[in-house]
């Protein structure tokens, strides 16, 4: 089964999310950035990364810098799922690496088909 981390510090939506893709992908949670990166450190490589962009501590754009940086990380999908409707940033964002871009609030269905895509 393909491995999904979820970084977001609203718990709610991770668990919205998770609840949608849990017959396809086993989701893992982490509250913020810090603790992704802790996770990625000591666990086995995720197949993409759901980032959110507005956290404590480190934001989204800091953590798709730092993981497009390091070697063993940079080769890993990240979408972004963010309600920032900035396009600016939203194309800074995919120009420095991310995937693909969702605008929160979602369609649950439609996540699924995007990550799908990226994951086949």
């Amino acid at each position: 089964m393909q491995r999904i981390l979820i970084i977001d510090d609203k718990e709610a939506i991770a668990k919205v999310i998770a609840n949608y893709l849990r017959d396809e992908y086993e989701c893992i949670y982490c509250e913020n950035p810090l603790k992704g990166i802790q996770w990625l450190e000591n666990n086995t490589i995720p197949d993409l990364i759901l980032l959110d962009l507005r956290m404590p501590l480190m934001s989204g754009e800091e953590f798709l810098a730092y993981i497009k940086k390091n070697e063993l990380f940079k080769s890993i999908p990240v979408v972004i799922l963010s309600s920032e409707d900035n396009s600016s940033i939203r194309i800074r964002l995919l120009e420095n690496g991310a995937e693909d871009f969702i605008l929160k609030p979602f369609n649950p269905m439609e996540l699924k088909v995007r990550l799908k895509k990226i994951l086949k």
